[in-house]
């Protein structure tokens, strides 16, 4: 892919999210009046997701109609074959439906498996997170980079409690256990796709999280790494996107939070 074409794919993604971000805006003045159903017991989607991500097909279809959509509301298939947007209309559901401020949609481009752009775009504050492979990654058209603290104790990081699969719940609770001694502080927004963008521009010293979708998580991986991040599952490989299992940070941070993760890795996680 050249520079012109990763240049045009980045104005693409971005209008489609601005298209789903204004529609997100305007529902979010209707909140008390929204439908909105179960997927699982602790997993909803509302009219906003849906209509978010038909106006991201629509405007895909009409600007770029070779690209495949794979969304988190009406699939698509795989995210390995050819051009894909890699879609989350609304990532932090739950939060917007219960008026809770933390919400973005994201959108990231793949090409034959390689991310290549990636968009997160956060209403609320108006903030849009971007990054093309090779050129960096942007706030607001304003370069940032990951935060430059070199000890564990003095990091902020966010994470986020499963909730679509609670077979590591124990393994999980012992490394927030763990993680609660050996920092500054935990937070859990609710929205991977920030937390991830919010490590990016370095407000966030890291993040981990067990069990999230391609989608919750491929823009956000490349603005962490744009920004000078590292990624690896929990083990500090490459098969997070297949695992769902995340760790994000700045270089000299990561290497730290593996350690406190390996020591609560059951059989199953770290088969996963």
């Amino acid at each position: 892919m050249s520079s012109i074409d990763r240049a045009h794919w980045l104005q693409v993604t971005r209008a489609a999210a601005a298209v789903a971000s204004e529609f997100i805006t305007a529902a979010s003045h209707e909140r008390e009046h929204l439908v909105w159903e179960e997927k699982s017991a602790t997993d909803f989607v509302s009219r906003v997701d849906l209509g978010a991500e038909e106006r991201i097909r629509a405007h895909f279809a009409a600007h770029a109609p070779d690209v495949r959509i794979v969304g988190e509301e009406l699939g698509g298939g795989s995210t390995h074959e050819g051009l894909v947007a890699i879609v989350d209309p609304l990532d932090g559901t739950t939060n917007f439906l219960h008026g809770f401020p933390v919400y973005a949609v994201s959108i990231a481009m793949s090409h034959k498996g390689v991310l290549t752009q990636g968009v997160v775009y956060d209403p609320v504050r108006n903030d849009l997170f971007t990054a093309t492979r090779g050129a960096g990654a942007f706030l607001n058209d304003r370069r940032i980079r990951v935060s430059k603290r070199d000890k564990l104790i003095d990091c902020l990081v966010a994470t986020g409690f499963p909730f679509r699969m609670f077979d590591h719940t124990d393994a999980y609770i012992a490394m927030m256990r763990d993680f609660m001694r050996k920092t500054a502080g935990i937070r859990r927004p609710g929205a991977a796709a920030l937390d991830l963008a919010n490590v990016a521009a370095g407000r966030m010293d890291g993040f981990w999280e067990i069990g999230l979708s391609p989608w919750d998580m491929a823009a956000g991986v490349l603005l962490v790494q744009e920004a000078g991040g590292l990624v690896g599952d929990l083990q500090g490989n490459d098969g997070y996107m297949t695992s769902g299992n995340i760790v994000a940070a700045s270089p000299r941070i990561f290497p730290q939070m593996l350690e406190v993760i390996r020591g609560h890795l059951t059989e199953p996680l770290r088969a996963s």
